[in-house]
C-alpha cells in the first residue's frame, strides 16, 4: 500500500544541523499528511512536525518551533525534516509517518503507516 523509507540521520554536536529525508511509495493521495514523530529510549513517541500534501500546512511540537523546518517535494513523493541549532535532547529515532485522513497529530494512532526510522544523536 503505502512504504516510507527515512533517510539522512546521523550524529551531530549541539548546535549541528541535520536534514532527514522521507520518501513514500506506493499509492500516495493529495489529501494525506505526512509528519515526523521521534522517540527516544524510556520516552512515549512524540509528535515532531507534520504537513499537508494539498495545501502545504506545517504543524510543529512546541520543542521545535524556529529550530526544525519541515517541506515537501510532491513530484518526488519526499517530505524532509531540515533540524537547525540541534540539542541533546533532540537525540531520538525519528520515524515518518503518513495518514490517510488527518485528524489530532499528535496522537500517533491517527496516523496509518510508518516508516523504519533514522536514529539522530546529538552530544552536547
Amino acid at each position: 500500500q503505502v512504504q516510507l523509507v527515512e533517510s539522512g540521520g546521523g550524529s551531530v554536536q549541539a548546535g549541528g544541523s541535520l536534514r532527514l529525508s522521507c520518501i513514500a511509495s506506493g499509492y500516495i493521495n493529495s489529501g494525506d499528511r505526512v509528519g515526523w514523530f521521534r522517540q527516544a529510549p524510556g520516552k512515549e513517541r512524540e509528535g515532531v512536525a507534520a504537513i499537508s500534501r494539498d495545501n502545504g500546512h506545517t504543524v510543529y511540537a512546541d520543542s521545535v518551533k524556529g529550530r526544525f523546518i519541515i517541506s515537501q517535494d510532491n513530484a518526488k513523493n519526499t517530505v524532509y525534516l531540515q533540524m537547525d541549532s540541534l540539542k541533546p535532547d533532540d537525540t531520538a529515532m525519528y520515524n515518518c509517518a503518513l495518514a490517510r485522513h488527518p485528524g489530532d497529530w499528535i496522537n500517533p494512532d491517527t496516523w496509518n503507516y510508518w516508516g523504519q526510522g533514522t536514529q539522530v544523536t546529538v552530544s552536547s
